[in-house]
């Protein structure tokens, strides 16, 4: 019965050890983030101040002063762009999602893209939130 506790306990520290780990990141220079990522903000968000770069065990994130926010995976590929109140640079949104976006919600600017493998999601300046297969068909609309 003391071994079968004493495992218990193993257990938990240990997995408790783990969640401490996953929620830390670490503040790294940008030159430390992968070539693709730093070519990336070179090229689209040359003229934003960077505030911080952190790094934890799956993505790299760069903040800027203006409030945008970019998220890359260990290779260095974009997996989420939020801008806030300012949009998402429109060449970086696929084709298909600007023409389902104007002819569905027009007016509508694109705040916030998300690229995973399940596709993509976009948060609208008018409130809305719309995810995309990653063939692009629209699967959901949240308000």
């Amino acid at each position: 019965m003391k071994s079968i506790k004493v495992i218990l306990l193993l257990v938990v520290m240990m997995t408790m050890g783990f969640q401490a780990k996953a929620d830390h990141d670490q503040v790294i220079p940008f030159n430390q983030m992968p070539e693709a990522a730093q070519a990336f903000l070179k090229q689209h968000f040359a003229n934003k101040v960077p505030l911080v770069v952190t790094v934890d065990w799956d993505d790299y994130t760069i903040r800027y002063e203006s409030g945008e926010k970019v998220e890359f995976d260990k290779q260095g590929k974009w997996k989420e762009i939020d801008c806030r109140s300012s949009l998402v640079p429109t060449e970086l949104i696929p084709e298909e999602i600007k023409t389902n976006i104007a002819s569905t919600f027009p007016g509508a600017m694109i705040l916030k893209i998300d690229r995973n493998r399940r596709g993509y999601e976009v948060k609208l300046n008018n409130g809305l939130e719309v995810e995309y297969s990653p063939t692009f068909q629209v699967i959901d609309i949240d308000d």
